[in-house]
This record gives structure tokens, sequence and C-alpha cells, in this order.
């Protein structure tokens, strides 16, 4: 029997009084990804509550953005979601490039497509063999993690580091993509699409799978509304909301791909989102490596001490978690005036005491899994 809200109240009832108790989950659990903690009030085995503790890690980036120039933030961009930190730099710099007035490179906007496509394909491996890990199975990470790991090998090639990545410049990339780079991107893509397939046989279509997130943990469209959800989660809920179609940015608008939707508003759906994702991630990597021009690779005359002109300027993107979204308040000096940073995560995990609501534990794990919550993201 599917555990709904229905069920929850009758259930107890038929099997006579149950003692209801307060569970812990975290701040140290498997299944919570990171420093959450989740204070669960229980009957029996049916939640009545799941209120999310969350702070533990908090690390206070938009007050250190206040307090250094506009190049030295820069860094802090990719320790808030580490998993989708090309996003996250390309956000920030895109906010200072607006404000300036900066006109980037059109080789430098292809090659950011390029490694964020690939970032986004490396953060969706990671949530798969997690959420399966977190549902019994072992082997999916380690096909994940072996293909995630020659985007990582690509990455560290270009730019140096394997996670944290700070290859964006205000105005274009710290250095050029070289051939080797371009070559090797071509052969990953020529690689996954067919791993993709294997990964449909393998876990999708295994029915032990679809018992476990299908109509587990629905998400509807006006729950998304109420909470500010974005990303797979509110397209696994009907809508097809996608940053780079909605709010165009850098040269998506040049390239066709399709953005991933179902209707059905469970687990399953936002699973289905995530694996549609990366096969539309590659067809944008392979028109982005055919229409990439040559040219320079960083604007000419960016000043090296910025001063941004007195405003209100704001950026978003489309990340693998969602929207963010950068607002920046300058007045005129070196130092930003405020720091303010719109992180998915965090508004996908405040749907989580409402959504989990009448479900028995196993299910409500399995409903977590699906958010691709890292934590770090929602502890700004």
């Amino acid at each position: 029997m599917i555990a709904t809200r229905e069920t929850v109240s009758a259930a107890p009832a038929a099997q006579g009084p149950q003692e209801t108790f307060v569970l812990n989950l975290g701040p140290q659990h498997p299944a919570a990804h990171g420093v959450l903690r989740v204070l669960m009030t229980m009957e029996g085995e049916w939640i009545q509550r799941a209120e999310p503790v969350i702070g533990y890690i908090h690390r206070m980036h938009e007050k250190m953005g206040e307090n250094r120039t506009w190049a030295k933030f820069l860094p802090n961009t990719s320790r808030i979601d580490y998993l989708s930190a090309m996003h996250y730099t390309h956000a920030f710099v895109g906010a200072v490039e607006r404000a300036m007035k900066i006109e980037v490179p059109l080789r430098a906007e292809y090659a950011r497509v390029i490694t964020s496509e690939l970032n986004r394909i490396s953060s969706h491996m990671v949530w798969w063999g997690a959420l399966l890990l977190d549902l019994g199975g072992f082997t999916p990470i380690l096909y994940a993690f072996d293909d995630r790991e020659k985007i990582l090998d690509l990455l560290e090639g270009l730019c140096g580091a394997r996670l944290t990545y700070c290859y964006y410049r205000f105005g274009g990339l710290y250095n050029d993509v070289d051939d080797e780079f371009l070559r090797g991107t071509r052969d990953f893509v020529q690689h996954l699409r067919p791993r993709l397939k294997m990964y449909r046989d393998l876990v999708t279509d295994n029915v032990i799978l679809r018992k476990r997130l299908t109509n587990i943990g629905p998400i509807d469209a006006e729950m998304c509304r109420r909470y500010g959800a974005t990303g797979p989660v509110i397209r696994g809920a009907g809508v097809p909301y996608d940053v780079r179609r909605m709010e165009p940015y850098s040269v998506y608008p040049r390239l066709d791909f399709k953005v991933p939707m179902y209707p059905e508003c469970d687990s399953m759906a936002r699973y289905l989102v995530r694996m549609d994702e990366m096969e539309q991630s590659l067809r944008i990597i392979e028109q982005a490596l055919d229409q990439i021009p040559t040219g320079p690779f960083l604007a000419p005359k960016v000043p090296r001490v910025l001063r941004l002109p007195a405003g209100d300027y704001s950026y978003a993107v489309e990340a693998a978690r969602g929207r963010f979204m950068v607002r920046i308040v300058s007045d005129g000096k070196e130092i930003p005036y405020r720091v303010r940073l719109r992180a998915p995560s965090f508004s996908n995990l405040s749907l989580y005491e409402e959504a989990s609501r009448g479900m028995i534990l196993p299910d409500a794990l399995a409903m977590m899994g699906s958010l691709d919550l890292v934590i770090p993201d929602i502890d700004r």
C-alpha cells in the first residue's frame, strides 16, 4: 500500500493506540548528504512532522562578500554548491559584467556553456549514485563515479581543479580552451551516450526502483510555487520552468535543446527529469563544440581593480539543482555594499516538512534523495 496522508490517519487507529516519539535524522546521518538534522515526530512508522534543522555548517558567504573586493569573493562562489561550482561562478561574474557593461567574447561564452553542462552532468551523476545507494543499491554509484571521473579529468586539465572550480573571470575565462580539451570533450560525449542507455537498462527500468519511487513523495506545482522550488523539482511537477529558456543568458538562445518535464509530481518524475537532462546536456555540448568560434577568450581592458557603478544588479542561471541568482548592491566602491545569494537547495528543502507528512520513514528518505540536496548550498 502506498503511504498517503489519508492512510496515515487510518492506520494507527486500526492497529490500536500508538506511541508518539521524536527521531533524530542526523546531523550526521548518511542519508542526509551533509550536516543536516531532521527532527521527525513519529507515530509508529508514520511521520507526523519532519522539521529540518539547518545552520550546522553556515559559513556567512554573503557577509564575506561584503568585506572583500569583487575579485577576492570569486573563489567563494564555488564553495556554496560544490557540485555545481561552474554555474555559481557564472552567476557572480555575470552580475558584475552586467553592472560594468562588459561584453564577453563569444568564444568565452561558448566555453562557459560547455564547462557548465559538463558540471551539470557530473553533479547529476553524484545524485544518481547517492540516491541508489540510499535505496540499497551499491553497484550504480561505481558506474556513476567511473564516468564522472572523465569529466573531472577534462576540467582539471583546463583549470587545475576537480571540484571547486574558479575558471571564469570578469569578461571571460582564466585561460583558453585548447584542442586537447575540445577533443576530449567530444570523445566523452560519444562515450556517455551508450552508457546512459545502459543506466536505463540497469536501473531506470528496474521494477524495484520503479516501485520505490513511483507515487512516492507527491510535490505538485502549487507546492513548488508556495515554497519557491525550482529545477528538476518543479519540472517533475509538470512545469517546464528553466532559466536557460525563461531568462536566457550566455549563448543558450543559439542552441537547440528540450526542457525535460514530467507531470506525475512524484519521486520517479524528478528522477526521470535528471536522467533526461544529462542527455540534453550532451546535446548542448555537441552543438557548442560545433559552433565555438576562434578569437579572444577575455574581454580587453577589464580594470584590474573594479569599482561597479552604484546600483542594484542581479543575474540568474540554471544550476544543477535549480535557479541560482546573485544580487549585488554597489555604492561605487571596491567592495560590494550587499551580496545576496538565492540558492535552490534552500527552497527545495523548505517543502520537505509539508511533503513528508503522513509518509513512512523509508519513503520519506527516498523523497529526500529525489530532491538532490547539497547542504552547504542551504547553509550559505
